[in-house]
């Protein structure tokens, strides 16, 4: 299990507590858990969360479970680096607008509503209301059906359920070539977002393009050129600077 921990926009810190809410699963000598600090990271994940995987795969662990920091609707960057992508719920926590928004909803390949043995009746409504949403998106034949269940992480109920549900995906994902066809296109987004940082680390670590950053930045802060403006003018002298 790789949990990531929210970090404080503030002191940066993170409270690292995850273990303490699995008391049954951190005594289980074949489990091994390890929080992470999400840093400045976005998507819900830590930066080095895909490495942390392929470090898990090679120590021999055949099931890997991320559980991230629940940041909602911007929740998709874990969607890029595992086969099978479940959305837990609250009962009663949104309508069938809340599914309309799309964004995390459309990708999930399985929405869990959690805490039906508290809430009953908010728990049956929750599942119709994104029953329906999920019907407003458009449906790809070849792909997996993306089913609504409820659990009760207190009573131990439906966790049967939603565990054949993802043997089915991954016996399925498997025959169809779906799982095969992900981890590709996760490779090649892989590529690109380390590009990506590898790009805005040259940036800050070039000091003459930290000293024209700097004087672009008071220039932004005075309103006198706009940061779209700003970013290309950088851009543009790290290109220079390449060159020569």
């Amino acid at each position: 299990v790789l949990a990531i921990d929210p970090s404080s926009s503030i002191h940066k810190g993170s409270i690292l507590g995850d273990k303490t809410r699995m008391e049954k699963l951190v005594t289980d000598k074949n489990a091994f858990i390890r929080p992470s600090p999400s840093g400045n990271s976005l998507g819900g994940v830590a930066q080095k969360t895909r490495e942390s995987i392929i470090l898990c795969e090679a120590a021999g662990f055949d099931t890997i479970i991320i559980e991230t920091v629940g940041v909602g609707q911007s929740e998709t960057a874990v969607h890029s680096m595992t086969d099978f992508f479940l959305l837990l719920k609250l009962a009663g926590a949104g309508d069938e607008l809340q599914g309309i928004k799309k964004g995390i909803i459309e990708i999930a390949d399985l929405l869990v509503v959690n805490k039906e043995d508290e809430f009953k009746e908010e728990a049956v409504r929750t599942i119709i209301d994104y029953k329906n949403a999920i019907n407003l998106s458009k449906k790809n034949k070849n792909s997996f059906n993306t089913k609504v269940v409820k659990c009760s992480s207190l009573n131990k109920t439906g966790i049967d359920e939603i565990w054949k549900i993802i043997l089915n995906f991954k016996s399925l994902g498997n025959k169809k070539g779906w799982i095969k066809k992900k981890r590709s296109e996760q490779l090649i987004k892989w590529m690109w977002d380390d590009l990506q940082k590898s790009l805005f680390e040259k940036v800050k670590d070039n000091k003459k393009l930290v000293s024209e950053f700097n004087k672009l930045q008071k220039k932004v802060s005075m309103n006198i050129i706009s940061p779209t403006e700003a970013s290309k003018k950088i851009l543009h002298h790290y290109i220079k600077n390449n060159k020569s």
